[in-house]
């Protein structure tokens, strides 16, 4: 038997809930979910995200639900950094290993 996935998901006050739900429900337990929830006010811009996003991050795929682009960014970087694939969907992200299907 192979081990389930690791996927770490990103949101901010719940924005990615239902998506969770959804790999819960139906991912016949391949998949194993950790999930981040920043549940705080941000401010308009963030110069350094190290305040709100883990410094080391093990997973074999990112979903990015978070609303905040510089958070979004941020993450797409430390993805790339670690050599993990990110999902962010509707974003407009370039980075290397950030993909971003349309909503």
């Amino acid at each position: 038997m192979t081990r389930p996935q690791i996927i770490i998901i990103f949101q901010q006050n719940g924005s990615g809930e239902s998506k969770i739900r959804g790999i819960r429900d139906h991912g016949n337990n391949l998949f194993e979910l950790e999930c981040f929830d920043i549940g705080v006010i941000l401010p308009p811009i963030i110069d350094d995200a190290d305040d709100y996003l883990p410094q080391i991050i093990h997973a074999d795929l990112v979903l990015d639900f978070l609303k905040h682009p510089d958070l979004s960014y941020d993450l797409a970087l430390l993805c790339r950094k670690n050599n993990i694939p990110v999902v962010a969907s509707g974003k407009k992200i370039q980075v290397a290993g950030t993909f971003t299907p349309p909503t």
